[in-house]
């Protein structure tokens, strides 16, 4: 059965802008991006939206709706009270392009910083050998789709402008955890986890894991046990003493090979 929406809409650019009021008729079952489409379609054909996939993969259509972060495509209309408006606005810690696109290139920045995965030497593609248990903990963080909702909540990128560009986010959080947790990854990146990303300025109050759609325990299974790493190189007493004789730059010692192993590539 369907009805007419009432859709309020964040119309504008960088130099400004405002909510925008429409009625849209919808069908039950629909979601808020087809909502946004029909709008497009019949009433403001000008209207700027970022999407790809519709079907919760690719992370392009994040918006704020009724003032959460969430997908468009994956945000049923039947979650909301079909007698009181829907109100859609762009992203709001990162800067607005147009109508509900904003600027996201600041994570793709900071995905340049990250180091990448380093094998060990002499190991060619085709010959990682690990088994299922030790790639467990990093294969949550591979679910990742970018949709940057994470960055999006999180006060220090939000709220705090001076920390902005020390500071890397929950999202590259979960790619330096996926990293160090990694059975074959040598390369020790906590040094720079800890001085030029600030994993000491996130206060853990798990903002990122109540957003994220792919349901990945941000906070719990990377973001702390990551606080706890640096910690544990950065103060215990024998690591500290054992740091003395190592440059920061020699890789970590390759994880030992297990028996009953399964090819996978990384």
């Amino acid at each position: 059965m369907g009805y007419d929406l009432k859709l309020r809409v964040w119309r504008g650019d960088e130099n400004g802008g405002g909510l925008v009021d429409f009625t849209v008729p919808v069908e039950e079952g629909e979601v808020v991006l087809d909502a946004i489409h029909r709008l497009q379609a019949t009433q403001a054909h000008d209207l700027a939206v970022r999407w790809n996939c519709k079907a919760g993969k690719c992370g392009s259509c994040s918006a704020e709706i009724n003032g959460r972060p969430r997908l468009m495509c994956m945000t049923r209309l039947s979650l909301f009270d079909p007698a009181e408006p829907v109100t859609v606005t762009p992203l709001r810690t990162f800067p607005v392009i147009r109508d509900l696109v904003t600027d996201v290139s600041f994570n793709y920045e900071k995905a340049k910083t990250v180091p990448p995965f380093t094998p060990p030497e002499g190991l060619a593609l085709g010959e990682y050998r690990m088994a299922q248990v030790d790639v467990e903990r990093s294969q949550e963080f591979r679910k990742c789709i970018e949709c940057f909702l994470c960055q999006n909540v999180c006060h220090v990128i939000r709220d705090h402008e001076e920390n902005k560009q020390h500071f890397a986010g929950p999202r590259f959080f979960i790619r330096y955890a996926e990293l160090d947790m990694h059975p074959l990854d040598t390369l020790d990146r906590k040094r720079q986890l800890r001085d030029e990303h600030g994993l000491g300025l996130c206060n853990i109050t798990k903002c990122c894991t109540e957003v994220c759609p792919e349901g990945i325990k941000i906070t719990d299974n990377a973001i702390i046990p990551m606080k706890e790493r640096v910690v544990d190189t950065r103060y215990d007493p024998l690591t500290r003493f054992i740091r003395r004789f190592r440059s920061p730059e020699q890789p970590r010692r390759p994880a030992p090979e297990r028996q009953g192993q399964t090819a996978a590539d990384s």
